[in-house]
């Protein structure tokens, strides 16, 4: 599957992009199989953990899955559909035609929770050289305007960088009244289950409750152009070089005038959205 002049056009004036019917079902069957299996485990742990990222008051009996961390270190077959022909023919050409696979996640929003995700830019949380990044999201089930879907603000990624720190500690989001001018402007991001959701790494997005009957999974991709570096970033060469998916490996990391400002300092152990986001203060 290849994307339109028209989809690439959109993508680059609006920051972000839905294509519907991507993940046959067939594939997407065993992938909610793997899910199925992982949030099983999951009542097993009594805190967050390196796979598992759980909320407060998580329980065998009264779950509150929030995170599987890095699902392509965890299980092949989402592995095998992060390097898919199918998602890097899509989003090569929105990265200049070369391909690296940077990390992955899997959010979970369960039914009749919160678990909302405040306004923010990816690229808060990983600068690189350039800004050719972007997220590739995964529905694995129906995202509706009830189940709390992804939320965008069109065009956001061609203005400021955001500042998403409070009382000099980095929380990453934004409060809703700095950009009290923008969100009547956001859309929601939804289709039906086997859909994906492309979003610029600058892009301000966002997710809100869910005030359905049913858990929203979502699964996650992030992926740069091939010469797009990380900033205060250590990275064994080998291990950065094999992510590259398409293209050829480079020494040479392209450098742009994209104004940054380092995810740093960090409340002590802060290493989710969700904990970040807990240090949002409302004024």
């Amino acid at each position: 599957m290849e994307l339109t002049d028209a989809q690439q056009q959109f993508y680059r004036e609006n920051g972000y992009l839905v294509v519907e019917g991507v993940i046959p079902p067939a594939q997407l069957n065993a992938l909610r199989a793997v899910v199925a299996r992982f949030k099983d485990a999951s009542r097993q742990v009594s805190s967050s953990d390196g796979i598992f990222d759980v909320g407060p008051g998580h329980t065998p009996d009264a779950p509150k899955l929030r995170r599987i961390k890095d699902p392509v270190e965890q299980d092949p077959a989402f592995d095998a559909l992060m390097r898919s022909k199918v998602l890097v023919d899509i989003i090569a050409p929105l990265l200049g035609g070369t391909v690296r696979f940077d990390h992955s996640k899997l959010n979970f929003k369960p039914a009749g929770g919160k678990a909302n995700i405040a306004w923010h830019q990816d690229w808060a949380f990983y600068p690189h050289t350039n800004d050719d990044l972007l997220a590739v999201g995964v529905m694995l089930e129906d995202c509706t305007e009830e189940n709390g879907p992804l939320q965008v603000i069109p065009g956001s990624h061609k203005g400021p960088i955001y500042d998403h720190h409070q009382d000099g500690v980095f929380v990453g989001g934004i409060r809703d009244a700095d950009l009290s001018d923008d969100l009547d402007k956001a859309v929601s991001l939804t289709a039906r289950a086997g859909s994906i959701s492309v979003h610029h790494v600058r892009t301000l997005h966002a997710s809100s409750e869910n005030r359905s009957d049913r858990e929203r999974p979502l699964l996650l991709f992030s992926y740069a152009a091939v010469d797009a570096f990380p900033v205060f970033h250590t990275e064994d060469l080998a291990a950065f070089d094999a992510r590259v998916l398409r293209g050829a490996t480079t020494l040479a990391p392209r450098a742009t005038g994209v104004p940054m400002r380092l995810p740093l300092p960090r409340a002590p152990g802060a290493d989710s959205i969700f904990d970040n986001q807990a240090g949002i203060k409302a004024a």
